[in-house]
């Protein structure tokens, strides 16, 4: 298993707890008004040991001027997140909130 794989499944583990164990890899795009707003891959694990969750969905980017280190995203497979797309969408969401504050 991929070394990135690894540290997707520590940062599930960290950011909600419980083990992850990888299914497979998704190409995502999401547009708004006809322009890209995301596109990567999105990874979705089947978790064990979380109280409520028996899916996440996780992925990272460098962030930074010169892509000095990275930030993760694990989204749990709840409520209304049913897909490595809503994953991405609830992610930017939140993201945007956080800006505004």
């Amino acid at each position: 298993m991929s070394a990135y794989i690894e540290e997707l499944k520590v940062a599930i583990r960290y950011l909600h707890g419980g083990e992850a164990t990888h299914v497979e890899s998704v190409p995502v795009k999401e547009t708004f008004q006809g322009k890209t707003v995301w596109e990567g891959t999105v990874h979705v694990f089947d978790l064990e040991g979380h109280p409520r969750a028996t899916r996440a969905y996780a992925w990272s980017h460098l962030v930074g001027d010169v892509g000095e280190r990275r930030r993760f995203y694990a989204v749990l497979h709840l409520g209304g997140i049913r897909s490595p797309l809503d994953a991405v969408r609830a992610a930017i969401v939140a993201e945007n909130k956080g800006r505004k504050r």
